[in-house]
């Protein structure tokens, strides 16, 4: 006997196994199909049995459920809030320093503000988050490998990128790939890029996807925007359109211009739609801007050493 729908609303019926029909009681507790959630199985010889008929329904709702959380506006970029202000990180490199004392991500205004506070009472520079004395780049190291070994992911993709800059393909890609199983987006977005270029591993566009769209979920525009191109290849522009709406709605810069441009060719974006996007990209924008801040551009180089 197999079960698959509800006969009343044409329904998966949950409240017994979708292959034979055993309903779950004190001693049987029935598990979900992990991928898409529409059907349940007493166990897995029964979900092996069932899959043949679910395999189509599972891939479409499975597709549909990836997609919802795909195109929802995250809260914030991938970078969070400053630790000590609290306001939104911009997007651009040059406005905050990643800490490598304790894998904190400062802004400027916060750490020049802290620095002018040091010089004023005569005192040694140090972190002003952690308050400890700014390393050497041989105590930053040590740090960092002290991170790595605690399982701190920001530790190994910092790791990761260093590597991936020397040329060491390899060792990015180990460090990559434990920080992204750890959830890190930031290596995420690196791994898309090494299955994109082929360094270290094979070119795969499903693994370099993939890398991508878990980035863009974790709320990074870049990866965002790398995506809508590729989507653009293969589902056309309305897809295109949502991803850069959402990263336009971060702050990037990129996906207004590519809303913009699209606007004037034709008209294929809606005035009304380019409005929204403006507003939200504006937004976006304000909130990362404080007096404080406004302040340490005139301290700060734009090219500035990075602290790791």
């Amino acid at each position: 006997m197999t079960i698959t729908e509800d006969n009343n609303n044409n329904e998966p019926d949950t409240s017994c196994c979708a292959s034979c029909g055993t309903a779950e009681v004190d001693d049987i507790a029935l598990k979900k199909c992990t991928a898409c959630y529409l059907v349940r199985y007493c166990g897995v010889k029964c979900q092996r049995e069932h899959r043949p008929q679910h395999k189509r329904a599972c891939k479409k709702r499975a597709a549909e459920l990836r997609d919802e959380l795909l195109f929802k506006q995250p809260e914030s970029t991938h970078h969070g809030d400053c630790p000590i202000c609290l306001l939104p990180l911009p997007l651009d490199l040059d406005c905050y320093t990643m800490r490598s004392c304790c894998s904190k991500i400062v802004c400027d205004g916060c750490s020049v503000a802290f620095t002018m506070q040091q010089m004023q009472q005569m005192l040694d520079e140090k972190c002003p988050f952690c308050r400890k004395p700014v390393p050497t780049e041989e105590e930053n190291i040590r740090y960092r490998m002290k991170r790595i070994e605690a399982n701190d992911p920001i530790a190994m993709c910092q790791e990761g990128t260093r590597s991936y800059a020397k040329g060491d393909y390899s060792s990015a890609f180990e460090y990559l790939s434990k920080a992204a199983k750890l959830g890190n987006v930031e290596a995420h977005y690196g791994l898309a890029g090494m299955y994109g270029d082929g360094h270290s591993v094979e070119k795969d566009e499903k693994k370099e996807i993939y890398h991508y769209e878990e980035a863009a979920i974790g709320g990074h525009p870049s990866a965002r925007f790398n995506l809508a191109l590729i989507d653009r290849n293969r589902y056309g522009r309305d897809r295109a359109t949502k991803h850069h709406i959402i990263a336009a709605g971060q702050g990037h810069d990129g996906s207004l211009t590519w809303l913009l441009e699209n606007h004037r060719r034709g008209g294929f974006v809606k005035k009304e739609v380019l409005g929204a996007a403006l507003r939200a990209h504006q937004a976006a924008v304000d909130a990362t801007k404080s007096p404080q801040r406004e302040e340490a551009k005139k301290y700060v180089s734009p090219i500035k050493p990075t602290d790791d």
